[in-house]
């Protein structure tokens, strides 16, 4: 019973994943992350990327400011932002974010404040995408670990009594 719990979270996990590459969510450079993982450091994954997540708030913080003053027009400061955020984003395997930093990027070098408008709007709503599935993904590793580290003790046999 148990093996088979430990079993259909795996499963869901790779459903999962195998969902978010199909999305174009992630890409190979997250399997490359995980390979980095094992028993020394089980938690690998989730920290690295919850580093990201830490450092992407603060990003979006800075380029959300940047574009909120009306008489914003230092797009270089806001290229320097979106660099970090998209090589931060290559890093964890966020295709789709650092795709729309691209873009993003595009409309800043152009000096396109509706066009980093719109983008910014993007990049928030693929981040939170992202953030939300890998939360779902780390909760389900750790719940298969959870059960898969369950042990029920071994019954004893009573001694025969004549």
């Amino acid at each position: 019973m148990l093996g088979l719990s430990v079993d259909r979270l795996r499963a869901d996990m790779n459903r999962l994943l195998a969902l978010l590459f199909h999305q174009g969510v992630l890409d190979e450079q997250f399997l490359q992350l995980q390979q980095l993982q094992d028993e020394s450091s089980p938690n690998f994954v989730s920290e690295v990327v919850n580093i990201y997540f830490h450092e992407s708030e603060k990003l979006l913080r800075n380029l959300r400011g940047l574009l909120v003053d009306k008489e914003f027009s230092d797009y270089k400061k806001m290229g320097i932002h979106l660099n970090q955020f998209m090589g931060s984003s290559s890093s964890i395997g966020a295709q789709r974010v650092r795709n729309v930093c691209v873009a993003f990027r595009a409309a800043s070098e152009q000096n396109n404040r509706a066009g980093c408008l719109r983008a910014l709007e993007l990049l928030e709503y693929e981040y939170c995408y992202l953030k939300n599935k890998l939360h779902e993904l780390f909760q389900i590793e750790q719940q298969r670990i959870l059960a898969a580290g369950v042990r029920y003790p071994q019954q004893r046999q009573q001694p025969n009594n004549p």
